[in-house]
């Protein structure tokens, strides 16, 4: 099962979507999309994990302030005491989340986000672990406090869905490709027609003076083919 909110501090909306258990966040680690950002807590606290779908034309490190505050409260938010079914991964290295901790209701966390392609995942670490392949793309929000006003306005948005992660990831694959070759097809159709507009105004330079030496303009301006008093015309 997984529960999607909304963010409405930005438009357009930012498409949040939260794994309930340790397996569903298998799925999501697996079948995630590009555009996800993957948000977590760090110092061994126990969390959900927490996406962002980003929209065409974002970049996941110039994300507004608005957004990543909702983000990191609503991870806050689903960071709770005792529950020993998730995993956390720290810049040091993925480690279990420590069921005695708490970000619920601790104040001061930190809270680390990176785009879902940096994430790792090998067969060593348990469901729901994940690592990371570049800790430089690892960025951090101090979260001084819950503002529940912020999380209440989350919840109401709140949706329980049970998706097929796998078929969601393979039409969107198959809607990439479709994108892909439409822009193969319109770039190749411009190529083509800047060929053809080169072709012509090579066709022009080559032939410009043609008609300057057309058979009459020749037969003209040659004195072969004048009178024999032709040159009286200049006395």
């Amino acid at each position: 099962m997984v529960y999607y909110f909304t963010s409405n501090v930005v438009e357009p909306s930012g498409f949040i979507y939260v794994g309930k258990d340790k397996f569903e966040n298998e799925d999501l680690i697996k079948y995630g999309w590009e555009e996800d950002v993957w948000y977590f807590h760090v110092d061994k606290l126990s969390s959900a994990h927490i996406y962002l779908r980003m929209r065409d034309g974002q970049e996941w490190d110039k994300l507004p302030q608005e957004l990543l505050v909702d983000l990191a409260q609503l991870t806050k938010a689903n960071s709770i005491e005792g529950n020993a079914s998730h995993h956390i991964t720290s810049p040091r290295g993925s480690v279990p989340a420590d069921p005695h901790d708490a970000g619920n209701k601790k104040d001061n966390i930190t809270i680390i986000y990176t785009p879902w392609a940096n994430l790792k995942k090998d067969g060593s670490m348990d469901v729901g672990q994940v690592s990371f392949k570049d800790h430089r793309q690892v960025k951090r929000i101090l979260v001084a406090q819950r503002e529940n006003p912020i999380v209440n306005r989350l919840n109401k948005t709140k949706v329980e869905k049970k998706p097929d992660f796998k078929q969601e990831k393979d039409d969107r694959l198959r809607e990439l490709r479709k994108r892909d070759q439409a822009a193969q097809l319109i770039r190749k159709k411009e190529e083509a027609k800047q060929a053809k507009e080169w072709q012509e105004k090579k066709y022009q330079k080559d032939h410009a003076y043609d008609e300057l030496f057309t058979d009459d303009n020749m037969a003209a301006s040659s004195n072969q083919e004048r009178s024999a008093d032709w040159e009286d015309d200049f006395m």
